[in-house]
C-alpha cells in the first residue's frame, strides 16, 4: 500500500512545485503608478485601479497618511467588497479599536458590527470615522523601465469615508493614498502580498503638464534617457516620532509620518545660526524635528528658523533688487536680476545638513524659487509660526524632480537631489510603452 502510493505522492509534490514556480514567475518584483500635479490645489494625484469590475480611482497622495481611503457615498459598486468584522485580526492589524453601526440599508461604508478607523484629509485637517474593508486593488507591474501587466491584490485593506471628507481635494480625486509607516498603508500591504521589500519611491512632477512616478518594491528607477536614478541616491536614517501627528489617534500610537534628522541648514555653504533644540523630536510630546510631507506645497519652517534662512538668503542676493512680497512668500526679487541655469534660477544653494556635515540634501534654484507672478521670483519657503508641531516640514516644491525613496525595511530615506544635473526629470519615466 505504502509502496504503490509513492508515485502519486511524487506526482503531487512535482505538481505543487510547478505551481509554486509558476506563481513566483507571475509575482512582480515591483509596481508602478503615475503621479500628476493639480495646478489649482498643488496636490499630487496618483491613479490606481480598484473593485470588481476594476475602475480607475484618482487619489491625492498623503505621504504620511495611515491608510488608503475612498469616498464610498458616491456610487461605490463592487462585487468583491467585504467589510471587516469587529475584533478581527484585520481590525487589529489596522490598529482599530472601535465598532461601527449602520442606521440605514447595508452598503459599502455602512454595515453593522464592522471595524471602524479614522480616515483623514490633511489638506483640510479633517478626520472622521470610516468603515474598514477589503477589495481588489490593482497596479501595473514594472521592471523599473516600463509599466507591465496589471497585478492585483484581491484583499487590499482600505477605509470607506463619507463624501464630505473629499472637500478640498483636487477635482476628480475621490480619496487619499496614505503612504505612511503603518501595517495597512499601501507600501506594507503590497510588500506583504507580493513578497517584495517594504520600499517605495516617489518622483513628483514640477508642472501639471508632466507625469511623475510612484514605485513600490524592488526596482531600478530608470528614467529617459536611460538614467538609473537608484544609483545616485544619498541615504539618511529614518527617525520615529513616538507621538502620533494624526488628527485623531490613540494613546501610545507613534506617528506614521517620515521624519529625518536635519542637524543644520546652510545657505551658499554658510551655516545659519539655529536653535538646535527645535531640530530634535521631544520624545514625550512629539514636538520638533523634521518631516517630509506632500500635504504642504512649500517647506514650512518655525519662525526663528525661517527668519534666519531668509536673512542669510537676502544677504547672499543683496545685489538683486528686492520687490514687495507676494503671499504666502515674504522674500521676493526682480526676476531679471537672476540668471537662469540648468538647475533653475542662479541663487545660493540651500543645504539641509543631515547625520554628518558631508551628508546633505542640496536644494537648487529650481526647488527653492517660485515665480509668484510675472517678473517676480520668491523664495519658496513659508513661516510656520512660533510654535508649530514640527519645526521643519519639507514640502512639495522641494521634492519635485527629486527621486526620494522610503526604505521601510532598512529604516532609511534615499534622495537624489535635483535630477536636472542628470539631464532628466521625474516626468521621464516611459509610461508610453510596456515591459
Amino acid at each position: 500500500m505504502s509502496f504503490s502510493s509513492k508515485p502519486l505522492i511524487l506526482r503531487l509534490a512535482s505538481f505543487l512545485l510547478l505551481l509554486s514556480i509558476a506563481s513566483a514567475a507571475h509575482r512582480p518584483a515591483a509596481l508602478v503608478a503615475p503621479v500628476t500635479k493639480d495646478p489649482s490645489t498643488l496636490q499630487y494625484i496618483t491613479r490606481l485601479h480598484q473593485r470588481t469590475p476594476l475602475v480607475s480611482v484618482d487619489l491625492a497622495i498623503d505621504l504620511g497618511g495611515r491608510h488608503l481611503w475612498v469616498d464610498c457615498d458616491s456610487g461605490y459598486t463592487s462585487s468583491t467588497y467585504r467589510p471587516t468584522p469587529c475584533r478581527s485580526a484585520l481590525c487589529s492589524l489596522a490598529g482599530a479599536n472601535s465598532c461601527s453601526r449602520c442606521f440605514s440599508s447595508s452598503r459599502p461604508g455602512c454595515n453593522n458590527n464592522t471595524c471602524g478607523v479614522f480616515p483623514e484629509n490633511p489638506f483640510t485637517s479633517t478626520s472622521t470615522s470610516g468603515e474598514l474593508a477589503e477589495d481588489v486593488l490593482a497596479l501595473s507591474s514594472t521592471d523599473g523601465s516600463n509599466p507591465g501587466a496589471l497585478a492585483s491584490d484581491p484583499s487590499f485593506l482600505f477605509s470607506c469615508a463619507p463624501a464630505f471628507l473629499t472637500k478640498g481635494l483636487a477635482a476628480g480625486a475621490s480619496g487619499i493614498a496614505g503612504l505612511g509607516r503603518t501595517r495597512v498603508a499601501p507600501p506594507s500591504q503590497l510588500a506583504a502580498h507580493f513578497s517584495f521589500r517594504r520600499r517605495f519611491a516617489l518622483c513628483l512632477p514640477s508642472t501639471s503638464r508632466g507625469t511623475g512616478v510612484l514605485f513600490f518594491g524592488n526596482s531600478r528607477y530608470r528614467l529617459l534617457p536611460d538614467i538609473d536614478a537608484s544609483q545616485i541616491l544619498i541615504y539618511t536614517p529614518l527617525l520615529t516620532n513616538p507621538v502620533s501627528t494624526a488628527g485623531t489617534s490613540v494613546s501610545g500610537e507613534p506617528s506614521a509620518e517620515y521624519f529625518i534628522g536635519v542637524k543644520g541648514i546652510r545657505v551658499g555653504e554658510k551655516a545659519i545660526a539655529l536653535n538646535k533644540t527645535l531640530l530634535e523630536i521631544n520624545r514625550k510630546t512629539g514636538i520638533g524635528g523634521t518631516k517630509i510631507s506632500t500635504a504642504v506645497p512649500y517647506t514650512a519652517l518655525e519662525t526663528s528658523i525661517y527668519n534666519a534662512l531668509t536673512a542669510e538668503f537676502a544677504l547672499a542676493l543683496s545685489h538683486v533688487k528686492r520687490v514687495p512680497a507676494v503671499a504666502p512668500f515674504r522674500l521676493c526679487f526682480e526676476e531679471k536680476g537672476i540668471s537662469p541655469t540648468r538647475v533653475g534660477p542662479s541663487v545660493p544653494a540651500i543645504d539641509l545638513v543631515l547625520q554628518r556635515d558631508d551628508v546633505y540634501w542640496r536644494i537648487f534654484g529650481a526647488n527653492s524659487m517660485v515665480e509668484a507672478k510675472t517678473g517676480v521670483l520668491c523664495l519658496g519657503f513659508v513661516d510656520a509660526g512660533k510654535s508649530p508641531r514640527t519645526a521643519i516640514v519639507v514640502g512639495g516644491l522641494q521634492l519635485e524632480d527629486n527621486l526620494v525613496t522610503f526604505d521601510l525595511a532598512y529604516s532609511r530615506v534615499g534622495f537624489s537631489s535635483t535630477l536636472f544635473f542628470r539631464r532628466t526629470t521625474c516626468s521621464n519615466f516611459n509610461f508610453t510603452s510596456t515591459a
